[in-house]
């Protein structure tokens, strides 16, 4: 691709919100890392845009990444769409995990709200980080609901914040319930940094991480790491899992639960 037509596709992924990550660039260009980053800086210098942390924004436009607040990967609209029934089913197994009266962490995503429906009646205390979620259990008038401070990601619906421990209530959970863009032999992947972040934090205050995924996530693409297999506890799919993919969660010492 020309650099010409590369500076074109820069400035038209930039002009929906006036911003676009760096990982966007890599996404939608056809071209390296490195001429990207070159493609950004000589455009930057003749005044096309702005470099800011984590992308580059239009000239004019306030703030950057951290003013308008975005995350890269699939937005929430679009991938609560893929796999419905698979990810009821799953959402459905991972509250059966929950004992009544405990507290838990639910994170943020598709698979983990179909979790809601079937939580009512177990009197939970319930920190995430997810708007949908807050909503879908506000009418549980048994269910508390407590959610961190930061910004809100709206493609997303969620709650972050790049403060970090000092945004979230003191809060520790027998369990954490969280998805992931990818699983893999290196690990759990996240498309975005910020969600790496605030996800590590979260499973430092849980004793036992379950992971909900359907079984797409396993040949899903590479990603941010944020932890490896071995530390999941629990792993909750559908029956499209592949043998070599049940393997490679077996061989982690993980639990691998089949969601009908």
């Amino acid at each position: 691709m020309h650099a010409t037509e590369r500076e074109r596709l820069i400035l038209e992924l930039m002009q929906p919100r006036g911003f676009a990550s760096y990982q966007e660039f890599i996404a939608n260009l056809d071209a390296s890392p490195a001429t990207i980053r070159r493609d950004l800086e000589r455009m930057a210098q003749e005044g096309q845009l702005v470099r800011v942390r984590g992308g580059a924004k239009l000239p004019g436009q306030p703030g950057g990444g951290g003013a308008v607040p975005m995350l890269s990967g699939v937005p929430f609209h679009a991938n609560i769409c893929h796999h419905r029934s698979e990810k009821a089913a799953i959402g459905k197994a991972a509250a059966a995990l929950c004992a009544p009266g405990e507290a838990v962490m639910i994170d943020g995503g598709s698979t983990t709200l179909q979790m809601c429906p079937h939580i009512e009646g177990l009197h939970l205390q319930v920190l995430t980080n997810s708007l949908h979620i807050v909503d879908a259990l506000l009418p549980q008038q048994e269910t508390r609901v407590l959610v961190p401070a930061g910004s809100v990601f709206r493609e997303q619906n969620i709650i972050l914040s790049a403060a970090g421990e000092e945004s979230m209530p003191r809060f520790h959970a027998p369990k954490l319930f969280m998805g992931a863009a990818a699983v893999g032999p290196h690990g759990i992947m996240q498309a975005d940094v910020v969600l790496v972040a605030a996800e590590r934090r979260l499973i430092e205050r849980a004793e036992q991480i379950v992971l909900l995924v359907d079984s797409s996530k396993f040949r899903g693409p590479s990603g941010n790491v944020v932890c490896g297999l071995e530390e999941i506890d629990i792993v909750i799919t559908d029956s499209g899992v592949t043998d070599d993919e049940r393997r490679i969660v077996e061989k982690a010492g993980v639990q691998l639960i089949i969601a009908e």
